[in-house]
């Protein structure tokens, strides 16, 4: 969750860590801090709250160092205080470390080190790491090759061998000023290549304004980083062959471009994403007369032909696109799928079934839970013995170079671009993309629906893009009124049926992540079962009501919402008569086949959302609590 940064080079660390902390602030911002080492100085700076205090501390400063890491945190063990921030020291305060993730033995190791003399000053689970590394340093293990050269990072391995958990670290030590040492156990990390310097980071938008050339560190692998060069070796010490990859990428995605919050931004971009995932996956030579599939996932024959059941794996927001892709495999596809929250399924696995395809949808690829139950479910397939229960691994996510892709051998990457706001919004979509592609190959390879059908659902694929661009122009200014009209309110209520079932889900989510209004989603046919008794003059209820064959049914359920004086919003089919009796305020949408109205739905809800937050000025990219990529458990 938190963001790591590292420098070491011929430039000053201190504005590279700053610049490289700024694009990893989506990652946590509880606390930050920075340390660098020059001349014979270790000087180490933090404040709590966001980066902003931190750069207000290091103002008027000067710092020549050459060598440095930064931390922007999202607290685990420990509050948000300045004494927890990042850099921890060890008690002479001549090694410093950051870390992103948990060390889940850090109690007993503490206790050991306490009873050695050591001294500690936070109540982090990370302060035990230069601890341990300094008591390798004083006392090296008999298997040590102490070397000049290597003693910083035969510490540093050997004490990474006592650490239980996920994490990744970057150290340096005033006893050693030329170099920077990186760890990768479980959670992200990558080194980045430059002319006599090198950058390490969470992720690559912290290093992408000064180099295109990048290392992804696997699990297990730790890099000692000097202005001469990068060597990686395995914890066992074994030195490894590495060679780097060049980014596609380039600095201006991680700029505003004139919109007032990366949030919004993302929100417009939505349109270009579909576009792109049709372009990239959609035959669009095809017709019924074709002898091939309209879709070009690549994806091999044997992980899809004779599928029984389809079980995905996800958390948050991706759970909730799971939850539309599960009505689209067993409504288009005709296949029985379940969706699990990946952080339950850890614990509490489902029975094996035969002939399964397992689907672990992360937009971050990098999702602590995911990670840990794909890995998991994999594992006990391959153990089984039985060929009908081999796995069958697919993932889905926004970071094709991801751990994700590493864990499983076949990926769908949903094209999105990268995304800076921690509410997501274009990578949700995008995620709905792969499941309609999916659903829409599955249906194909098993006859399960006709070629007219299927070309009629295709059509209405391409359809999107300019529709999606019609309701954020028709509706922008709208929202934005009405949102003035929620800024005291306290809870929400979101309804939807069938395949728009989850997109109420998801609205209430986003409302709840960036307002910080309490919004609940609801099957629209359940409010008479128990939560209609929340209602009142109070408590608006948004329905989602779009024409098919519940239709009806959800202008039914907001009818009697509206007995109870709920002040009714409704996603509705533009122009819709019905829709302009029923509700009391319309957020229309083109009327579209409503095996494709998710793709529209969503959208009003994320500004409407959107708007609420910014009108109580909140802090919409970066809502409290809350981290972009989730890599703890």
């Amino acid at each position: 969750m938190c963001g790591i940064v590292g420098y070491i080079g011929t430039q000053a660390a201190s504005s590279i860590l700053i610049e490289g902390l700024k694009t990893l602030e989506y990652r946590g911002y509880d606390s930050a801090g920075v340390a660098t080492i020059s001349e014979g100085q270790l000087q180490r700076t933090r404040a709590k709250g966001k980066l902003k205090n931190l750069q207000v501390k290091l103002e008027g400063l000067e710092d020549p160092a050459r060598l440095g890491i930064g931390h922007t945190r999202w607290a685990t063990h420990g509050k948000p205080e300045e004494h927890n921030a990042h850099p921890h020291t060890d008690t002479k305060e001549r090694i410093a470390v950051v870390q992103n993730g948990i060390i889940e033995n850090y109690r007993e190791l503490r206790e050991e080190l306490k009873a050695k003399g050591h001294e500690f000053r936070s109540d982090t689970d990370t302060e035990v790491i230069p601890h341990l590394i300094a008591e390798y340093l004083e006392n090296p293990t008999g298997d040590a090759v102490l070397t000049e050269q290597s003693r910083l990072l035969e510490a540093a391995r050997h004490a990474m061998t006592r650490l239980e958990g996920a994490f990744a670290i970057a150290l340096i030590s005033l006893d050693f000023p030329d170099e920077l040492i990186v760890v990768r156990q479980q959670a992200p990390l990558v080194i980045g290549f430059g002319q006599g310097e090198f950058f390490c980071a969470s992720d690559t938008p912290a290093i992408m304004p000064y180099t295109q050339a990048v290392l992804t560190l696997e699990n297990g692998e730790i890099a000692r980083l000097t202005p001469l060069g990068a060597e990686v070796y395995d914890f066992t010490g074994h030195r490894l062959k590495k060679y780097p990859q060049t980014l596609n990428w380039n600095p201006i995605m991680v700029e505003k471009q004139g919109f007032k919050h990366f949030m919004l931004k993302e929100i417009y971009e939505q349109p270009g994403v579909v576009r792109t995932c049709l372009e990239t996956y959609l035959d669009t030579a095809w017709d019924t007369q074709s002898s091939h599939s309209p879709i070009k996932l690549n994806l091999p024959d044997a992980l899809l032909d004779d599928l029984q059941h389809v079980q995905i794996l996800a958390c948050g927001t991706s759970w909730h696109a799971s939850l539309v892709g599960k009505y689209l495999l067993e409504q288009v596809s005709g296949i029985p799928t379940v969706v699990q929250y990946a952080s339950e399924f850890r614990y509490a696995p489902a029975p094996l079934m035969p002939h399964t395809l397992t689907i672990g949808v992360t937009q971050s690829g990098e999702t602590a839970d995911t990670l840990a139950a794909l890995d998991m479910e994999q594992q006990r397939r391959s153990k089984s013995g039985n060929a009908d229960y081999s796995p069958r691994m697919l993932g889905i996510t926004n970071r094709a170079d991801s751990s994700l892709s590493r864990l499983v051998p076949h990926i769908v990457d949903t094209k999105a671009g990268l995304e800076i706001g921690v509410a997501a919004t274009k990578t949700f979509v995008a995620q709905l993309m792969a499941f309609y592609f999916l659903s829409l190959d599955l249906a194909y390879r098993r006859q399960a629906i006709s070629l007219e059908r299927l070309a009629e659902i295709i059509e209405g694929l391409r359809q999107l893009p300019a529709q999606l661009e019609l309701v954020l122009e028709s509706q922008e200014r709208y929202v934005e009124e009405l949102s003035h009209d929620f800024s005291e309110t306290r809870d929400f209520i979101f309804i939807g049926r069938g395949i728009n079932y989850p997109i109420a889900l998801e609205g209430a989510l986003k409302l709840k992540e960036i307002s910080y209004i309490h919004a609940e989603g609801y099957p629209a046919g359940e409010m008479k079962h128990g939560p209609i008794a929340l209602l009142d003059e109070k408590v608006p209820v948004v329905a989602i009501a779009t024409k098919g064959t519940v239709y009806e049914k959800v202008l039914s359920n907001a009818q009697e919402a509206k007995a109870r004086d709920a002040r009714l919003i409704g996603v509705v089919p533009m122009n819709d008569p019905d829709a302009e009796e029923t509700f009391d305020a319309l957020l229309p949408v083109p009327n579209v086949d409503e095996l494709l109205s998710p793709i529209l739905t969503v959208v009003p809800l994320q500004l409407l959302s959107y708007h609420i937050a910014a009108r109580r000025g909140l802090d919409v990219d970066q809502p409290r609590n809350l981290a972009k990529s989730v890599t703890v458990e």
